[in-house]
């Protein structure tokens, strides 16, 4: 069954305080975005990659490999308005049946076991999302109001979002709907059922500037 994984890096440096996007900051010396291509090149030397950017980020992609001499095998495409229209636009390199990734170009540290786990259980069931148990407590906030809720009942999502190429090209040809917040709820409104899987907690969003510290001591650790 061929393997597939869209990486999908659209995002800015806004929250980060940063001159450049957050996927091109760099990390041990290269950008983030190398360091999460490689992860599944780790897991999978043969699986397709396919990396996509906002049209005004793909000349300076093309100048970071030179200059790091990052020879890693990837198709580039061309990011659309919003994440949806991204995704999107990456599936249409999707061209044979099989299992697809979609992950965030910013989450360098997905452990192998994980994105192994999320393909075994989309094989089998069509799809997989890997989440974890908050550990904090928490409220949901009602106008002025709060209620507690337990972290028990409630996940935190993950990527990748792997899912059989043919459901999740069928899902994508839906009109975008400002409900879509993952891959996984695009899915979902085709009546498909969800299925959740362990996750790993190191596989942080790189999006604040403390997440850079942490990714530091990360990158020391992470197997």
């Amino acid at each position: 069954m061929d393997l597939y994984v869209v990486i999908v890096a659209g995002g800015s440096g806004k929250r980060m305080g940063a001159e450049i996007p957050k996927q091109f900051l760099e990390l041990a010396g290269r950008p983030v975005l190398m360091h999460t291509i490689e992860r599944f090149l780790t897991f999978c030397d043969s699986i397709e990659i396919i990396t996509v950017l906002p049209e005004n980020q793909l000349r300076y992609w093309i100048e970071l490999q030179k200059k790091h001499s990052f020879s890693v095998a990837h198709t580039l495409v061309k990011g659309g308005s919003n994440r949806f229209q991204s995704v999107k636009n990456g599936l249409e390199f999707v061209n044979s049946p099989g299992l697809v990734a979609i992950h965030d170009g910013v989450r360098p540290f997905v452990s192998i076991d994980t994105i192994k786990r999320c393909f075994e259980t989309a094989e089998n069931l069509g799809n997989a999302i890997p989440s974890i148990s908050p550990t904090e407590s928490l409220r949901i906030v009602t106008g002025k109001d709060s209620v507690p809720v337990s972290r028990f009942q409630v996940k935190q999502i993950q990527t990748p979002q792997v899912f059989k190429a043919e459901l999740i090209k069928n899902a994508y040809l839906q009109d975008y709907n400002c409900e879509f917040s993952d891959d996984a709820t695009v899915l979902e409104k085709t009546g498909e059922k969800i299925n959740l899987i362990e996750g790993n907690r190191e596989n942080i969003k790189i999006t604040n500037p403390e997440d850079l510290l942490i990714s530091d001591a990360l990158l020391k650790t992470i197997s």
